[in-house]
């Protein structure tokens, strides 16, 4: 079998690879790119964070810190699933983009080297924190500032008037269409080769109805369309609690690889599903969205039914979530997304 690393050089003969059988060749590589100097010597690497998609380290020199982040031609959790290598390009735009507002100065990090030939993009380092999964532990909860400092942030994004530069953005189309099959299709195949047991024994059987409902499943499809789309606002695309830290008790968002222009409601949709999966009760998820702005063009029925959609691929599809949930639990939170998707008009949320 061909290693991962053959594939890799197999697809980037010139480019670099790094992992943790090569990380020997770091120095020199920071060396002929300017970010360690002759008395600058490395002490120690370490992950940053748990994250799915690329290979990511903390550098730790004798001076300073920072992240480097290299992207696959597959996600780094999952190798046997392919990823397009563009997100890296995405991620370095979005970067670029937000940099022009200084309202993002103090939540996201600064570029220091971006190396498309290599697929590397080198951060300097916020601090060592942690991201907010830990919200899905019973015991745990953001602060009522972190969860206004996210809806500002997001609200903030969703209202800057890009038109005259969306053009200068990747379409991200082949991210999207990755991204697309994990939300919108495959958690509702009956046979999909992901056995739900292995996550909590009886799952499997309760995402049977979901996946045998084919009216629902329209429904579903119907949204992903609107999810392909081209639309007029810059979105993180992936705004859940894995993509924000707390560092010395601030907010900061990292991780917009799978940005592009679509619908302001998406990123909402994700970031009010992952409250209602973290046992936010729907009172105090309202109070909190008040603090998001809402644009003129805002489709209500649409921010739910993407939020019912998030619900339900995180309880029945592959990227699992650490759920402190009972099966009965998690039950309630399937009834409460298929009323999202079927009658978004009736709910009171928003």
């Amino acid at each position: 079998m061909i290693i991962k690393t053959e594939v890799f050089r197999s697809q980037f003969p010139n480019a670099c690879y790094f992992d943790e059988q090569h990380l020997n060749e770091l120095p020199g590589y920071l060396i002929k790119k300017g970010l360690l100097t002759q008395d600058e010597n490395i002490f120690s690497t370490e992950k940053p964070g748990e994250g799915n998609m690329n290979f990511v380290r903390r550098v730790i020199t004798n001076k300073r810190s920072f992240i480097i982040k290299q992207c696959r031609p597959w996600v780094e959790k999952y190798p046997d699933i392919p990823a397009p290598v563009e997100r890296m390009e995405v991620e370095a735009k979005y970067y670029q983009f937000i940099a022009d507002d200084p309202f993002f100065n103090p939540y996201s990090p600064k570029i220091l080297v971006y190396d498309p030939e290599n697929l590397i993009i080198v951060f300097e380092d916020l601090g060592k924190g942690s991201d907010f999964t830990f919200c899905y532990e019973r015991s745990k909860e953001i602060n009522d500032t972190q969860l206004s400092s996210l809806l500002v942030y997001i609200s903030h994004l969703h209202n800057i008037d890009w038109k005259d530069r969306k053009h200068q953005f990747p379409s991200n189309q082949e991210l999207k269409q990755l991204n697309h099959e994990h939300i919108f299709i495959y958690p509702y195949k009956v046979n999909n080769g992901f056995d739900l047991d292995s996550v909590q024994p009886g799952l499997q059987e309760l995402s049977l109805p979901i996946k045998q409902n084919t009216y629902l499943k329209q429904k579903i499809r119907n949204l992903g369309k609107k999810y392909l789309a081209s639309g007029p606002v810059l979105i993180h695309g992936d705004y859940y609690p894995g993509s924000w830290l707390q560092v010395d008790h601030n907010v900061k968002v990292i991780d917009p690889e799978f940005a592009f222009f679509g619908y302001a409601e998406f990123d909402i949709a994700v970031m009010t599903a992952h409250f209602f999966m973290s046992g936010m009760k729907m009172e105090k998820i309202n109070h909190i969205l008040k603090d998001y702005l809402i644009r003129n063009d805002f489709n209500r029925d649409l921010f739910i039914g993407f939020c019912g959609v998030e619900i339900l691929r995180r309880v029945i599809g592959l990227a699992q979530l650490p759920l402190d949930l009972t099966l009965n639990e998690k039950a309630n939170l399937i009834d409460l997304a298929v009323e999202f998707i079927n009658s978004p008009t009736t709910n009171q949320l928003f």
